[in-house]
């Protein structure tokens, strides 16, 4: 068996023995309920049997779980990077057609099972003359579930449908960037020009935290249930509002006890919940101790944020790296970005480093999608646990990077378009993660005991 399929055998097993831990299961009950052997349960924990579809139905009929429990995310970057070259993505090229005329010429770039990235290469085949939103030629879509970050190469002509549900567009040059939230109608043209260029864009549609099983769950509860939960954060006070509600309604606690808590009335309380009165940072910290909840729990950055957003390259913040050097490595241009997703970052990146010696090292912990959008190579070096890797990424080429992996770019005035995302991991998740603390870390990656000593135990690590 390969390192990588001992690897993916020892993750399985980890992930049953946490899953018959989590249930109070052990070996002898596993095979009682599962109708096999103690023989088998324990080959299954060894990792020396494959997990098979039998076992998986048996056990969703006896045990509270589902099938995607059994099943682990595949890693096809085991060395922390996956690179797309550019002949790769050209060969990807497949031409839409829209009312009966070539629309879109749509190309894959750097995509890995590991994040929630679909980035996608669009050039933009339909030429108007005007910005006329209503321009007959223009052919809109229904939005999409993903979110969308775009970074604009050339004339493009971006048209949206805004809050109030009017069409609009958005004349973009080389530079330019934009954010559009799930399901907002749009669709992009090239502007007519004298060179006759076409318009480009790199569309980089990605999933959030109401993808996989939370969008699951919700199916799962049906429209009538599912709509109780959804809220309306269109403004700071009502989002707060809202939230105080949920987590005074989640402790069935009546909003009298809290107001006499704080030595409020409950009208006073009343009109928080209803975002007509705005709580101070003060009132709130009050109100998270009453709930037993963190503070951040009824704070909601982004509140009110507009669905499409929209920056001028021109109008973006610029930084270098390091900040206090004359020959930084790195100069940095901060695009588009919604308040409302802290842990997305869409950078365009200018690499200054030409000497072996200048490497200035980077680490980021997000995952991270890069393409190369210049017109020369430039060298990525990365380090993915003992070992060292170096690869030139070519005009075109682009490339998937796991959070925390340490990594430097050498080149020659050569721009990177940067997009990151928390993925899975970010917010709640990492609050949970310090919670439970690094002494624990190695069996939450991979749980190698039963949750008891059946020998029994006394002594404890410290």
């Amino acid at each position: 068996m390969s390192s990588s399929g001992l690897r993916d055998s020892q993750m399985v097993a980890s992930n049953f023995r946490s899953m018959i831990n989590d249930l109070k299961r052990r070996p002898e009950d596993a095979a009682r309920d599962l109708g096999i052997s103690l023989h088998e349960v324990a080959a299954y924990l060894s990792g020396e049997m494959e997990i098979t579809m039998a076992l998986v139905q048996k056990a969703v009929e006896v045990w509270p779980v589902s099938p995607r429990d059994f099943f682990l995310l595949h890693d096809d970057c085991p060395d922390g990077v996956k690179i797309m070259r550019s002949a790769a993505s050209k060969n990807s090229a497949r031409v839409m057609a829209r009312a009966g005329i070539d629309y879109y010429e749509y190309r894959d770039t750097a995509m890995s099972s590991v994040a929630a990235f679909r980035p996608e290469w669009i050039q933009e085949l339909c030429v108007v003359e005007d910005d006329d939103p209503n321009n007959p030629l223009v052919q809109w879509n229904n939005g999409h579930f993903l979110h969308q970050f775009t970074y604009f190469i050339g004339p493009v002509n971006f048209y949206y449908r805004d809050r109030e549900g009017n069409k609009r567009v958005a004349v973009m040059k080389t530079g330019d960037s934009m954010h559009i939230s799930p399901f907002v109608p749009h669709t992009f043209t090239t502007r007519k020009n004298t060179d006759g260029r076409l318009g480009l864009i790199l569309a980089l549609t990605y999933s959030n935290k109401l993808g996989g099983e939370a969008k699951q769950e919700l199916g799962l509860l049906g429209k009538e249930q599912a709509q109780k939960l959804v809220m309306n954060f269109d403004s700071p006070d009502g989002a707060s509002g809202q939230l105080v509600r949920f987590h005074r309604e989640g402790l069935s606690m009546p909003i009298e006890t809290l107001a006499k808590n704080l030595g409020k009335t409950a009208e006073w309380v009343g009109k928080i919940e209803d975002g007509e009165h705005q709580a101070s940072l003060e009132v709130l910290t009050s109100i998270s101790r009453e709930l037993g909840v963190s503070l951040r729990e009824l704070l909601l950055g982004g509140a009110g944020d507009d669905p499409v957003q929209l920056r001028n390259y021109s109008d973006c913040r610029r930084w270098t790296v390091p900040s206090d050097s004359l020959s930084p490595a790195y100069e940095i241009v901060e695009l588009c970005g919604p308040e409302k997703l802290p842990f997305s970052k869409a950078l365009e990146i200018t690499v200054t480093s030409r000497s072996q010696d200048e490497t200035c090292w980077l680490n980021v912990g997000l995952h991270q999608y890069v393409y190369n959008l210049g017109d020369a190579a430039l060298t990525l070096r990365w380090e993915a646990g003992l070992e060292s890797f170096e690869e030139v990424i070519h005009p075109g080429d682009s490339f998937y990077m796991k959070p925390g992996v340490r990594h430097a770019y050498l080149g020659e005035l050569t721009r990177l378009l940067v997009l990151r995302i928390g993925g899975r991991i970010g917010g709640d998740v990492l609050h949970e993660l310090a919670t439970v603390g690094s002494e624990h870390l190695d069996r939450v990656l991979v749980e190698s005991m039963q949750w008891f000593d059946p020998k029994g135990r006394q002594d404890l690590p410290k």
